[in-house]
């Protein structure tokens, strides 16, 4: 009886050790967004936030902000303490800015790295390259050295025609009776 209770759990799928278990679905769920797009967005932002023209763009529009706020009549303003609630607007712009930047250098530094890595792979290929020419130079120069160049050939014939002509001489004091008698 035993033995068919086993059986019976084995046939079960939570009873097998290699089945997975289900998955949980989560309380909250995530929002679905592409980290790609996202993070060309952050690069255009950040890329743009350093411009002269956003600066620009900055300064039109906070001298406006202050300009209306301090010379407008009380009905118009609409930041009537102290540029409060421009500091706000301030604080709010570089508290999106900043993680959108570190988002960005984030993401160039991943580029960065890649590059890297590959210049790294060149310097190795290219030194492995330069090892081996060194190598085939080196085999080349010792070759070399055990043939005869073309200034050695040449003295070797001068010195051969050297002594052949001391040798015709001697041969012609010899054959000459002329000389054989002084």
């Amino acid at each position: 009886m035993t033995g068919r209770c086993a059986v019976a759990d084995r046939t079960t799928p939570r009873a097998r050790l290699d089945t997975p278990r289900e998955l949980r679905r989560p309380l909250v769920r995530r929002p679905a967004y592409d980290s790609d797009t996202f993070g060309v967005f952050a690069e255009q932002f950040a890329r743009f936030m350093g411009t002269a023209k956003f600066l620009m763009y900055m300064t039109l529009f906070v001298i406006v902000w202050v300009t209306v706020n301090v010379l407008a009549p009380g009905d118009l303003k609409w930041d009537e303490y102290p540029f409060i609630f421009l500091t706000l607007m301030l604080s709010l712009q570089a508290s999106y800015a900043a993680p959108l930047i570190l988002l960005a250098q984030n993401r160039q530094e991943a580029r960065d790295r890649v590059i890297y890595e590959q210049d790294r792979q060149a310097d190795v290929r290219a030194h492995a390259d330069m090892e081996f020419l060194a190598r085939e130079v080196a085999s080349l120069r010792m070759s070399i050295g055990e043939a005869a160049t073309r200034d050695f050939v040449r003295s070797e014939l001068r010195a051969l025609l050297q002594e052949l002509d001391e040798r015709a001489g001697s041969h012609a004091a010899e054959d000459d009776p002329d000389r054989r008698t002084t």
